[in-house]
């Protein structure tokens, strides 16, 4: 089940925390796009800690596919999608990963009952 989340609320502990709270929403935003698009792939965790291990290169590669992902599971349900994952990869390189994983959750909170 897609948890849904206030992104305002998201941004902000993120914020608040310098980036731990970031690192938990990043873990959550992986599983709920795996449980979404119904592929079982690198855990959380996993996601996390491959991020901190590459200094942040893994992340980049990892919205890309988040992207990819969230594409899947919006075709999945019928609802017309973007090409969301070279947006997030954009995103992220320029240093905006806040504002990709909030529109990530975006389209989780419109995909969750």
């Amino acid at each position: 089940m897609i948890q849904k989340r206030s992104i305002a609320v998201c941004i902000i502990l993120s914020i608040v925390t310098c980036g731990i709270y970031g690192l938990y929403w990043m873990a959550c935003l992986n599983n709920d796009v795996n449980t979404a698009s119904n592929t079982f792939g690198t855990s959380g965790g996993m996601v996390v800690l491959l991020t901190l291990i590459t200094c942040g290169i893994y992340g980049i590669y990892w919205a890309y596919k988040q992207g990819e992902k969230v594409d899947a599971a919006k075709n999945n349900r019928g609802i017309p999608s973007s090409n969301s994952g070279i947006l997030y990869l954009l995103l992220t390189i320029f240093g905006l990963s806040i504002v990709a994983w909030a529109l990530m959750q975006s389209e989780l909170n419109q995909m969750a009952v």
